[in-house]
């Protein structure tokens, strides 16, 4: 399998000969408004056309609503034969960007020989976790490829590990880069907890991404090696890929 890394939580999986999207966000640099004061967002360009981005794929897959997992852009790019999995409560606000037939992944589904998975995921603690609304993660399985597990928005907490305990996957992708609203800490994974992940599960490989794309996510990629390195953790074990880089696995 392939994993190539857009921006932000924007990567594209080749996985048993398909190509997938998830979570295409692929406005320009500075097209929305900032969540910390600090800089509209995204605050990168991506690094190729948004037509390349989205060439090609057969199947997308959009984790929540949120405006930095999906956009307008998205909606009007991607080929109308793409498959769109969501979670459930998403499909009529993807209608209203235009998208024809979404269809919601309530437990499990299977989709041209790839079993998929979703999974709850925890965007923040306390009323921060209910103010930010249901998030999702979600699991890819298929012989003879890794079993992978895509945790989407959320920190790390007991439904997490209960899904790695379970799944035991090959490749865990975090979103690491330790979002926060005013007065919220971390809404999505930091790098301590990304660390965590690592520690707790040494046989996955975990790739890291969501990191150096928004105004709110102040967790750099160095800061997140630094600190694996700090804790003992092989370079080849923690992926950190660039934007435009492809990692294949």
């Amino acid at each position: 399998m392939k994993i190539r890394l857009f921006r932000n939580a924007t990567i594209r999986i080749t996985y048993a000969g398909k190509e997938m999207i998830i979570d295409p966000f692929l406005l320009p640099k500075h097209a929305i408004p900032s969540f910390a004061g600090i800089s509209k967002n995204p605050t990168v360009d991506l690094p190729c056309p948004p037509e390349e981005v989205v060439e090609g794929v057969q199947m997308a897959i959009v984790s929540h609503m949120h405006p930095d997992h999906f956009d307008q852009l998205a909606a009007q790019l991607l080929p109308s034969e793409v498959t769109l999995f969501c979670q459930p409560g998403d499909e009529a606000m993807l209608r209203q960007f235009g998208v024809r037939n979404p269809s919601a992944i309530t437990d499990s589904t299977n989709w041209e020989g790839i079993s998929i998975t979703r999974t709850d995921g925890q965007h923040g603690s306390g009323v921060w976790a209910q103010h930010m609304g249901n998030v999702s993660g979600f699991v890819l399985q298929c012989n003879d490829e890794p079993t992978v597990y895509w945790a989407g928005d959320t920190i790390l907490y007991d439904g997490v590990r209960q899904v790695l305990s379970e799944i035991k996957p090959d490749v865990i992708i975090t979103h690491s880069g330790g979002a926060q609203m005013q007065g919220s800490g971390p809404i999505i994974m930091d790098a301590e907890q990304t660390v965590s992940i690592c520690l707790e599960n040494p046989d996955a490989r975990v790739v890291a991404v969501h990191l150096e794309a928004l105004d709110h996510c102040p967790i750099t990629r160095a800061q997140l090696r630094e600190l694996a390195q700090n804790s003992n953790i092989p370079d080849k074990s923690l992926l950190i890929p660039q934007d435009g880089e492809t990692i294949e696995l």
